[in-house]
């Protein structure tokens, strides 16, 4: 299942050519990720309460074309890969039909003391 996310440049995500500074497209799948992973039903202020936190662990990225100041644009982000401790996902950034951008991200789950530990049961299952 494909989770679609809009996005709207501002002024303030460009540059002084008026084309959005590279680090705002990570900026832009992150509130994607947060976005689904709140519409999948996982409450990540209760999971912090428990002492669990998502932390991103890699991410490839490839810019392929410049967003412009208000362009509106769209991050797809569909899991890819599912093991016991790492979420791998594929999130593309498109303009109407052409892809912008495109990363995969590695995402785990950790404990209080900074240390890797398995996705949740109820997490894996949401996936």
């Amino acid at each position: 299942m494909t989770h679609v996310f809009p996005v709207r440049v501002y002024y303030e995500d460009t540059d002084m050519g008026g084309i959005v500074y590279h680090a705002n497209y990570l900026r832009y799948i992150e509130r994607a990720r947060s976005d689904w992973v709140r519409n999948l039903g996982n409450d990540q202020n209760a999971m912090r309460e428990a002492g669990l936190v998502w932390v991103v662990r890699k991410i490839e990225a490839e810019y392929l074309a410049p967003a412009r100041f208000e362009d509106d644009l769209t991050v797809l982000t569909e899991v890819v890969a599912l093991s016991g401790v790492r979420l791998t996902m594929a999130q593309s950034v498109r303009r109407g039909e052409t892809e912008i951008f495109r990363a995969t991200v590695t995402a785990v789950c950790m404990n209080g003391e900074g240390r890797p530990v398995r996705l949740p049961a109820e997490i894996r299952a949401l996936l």
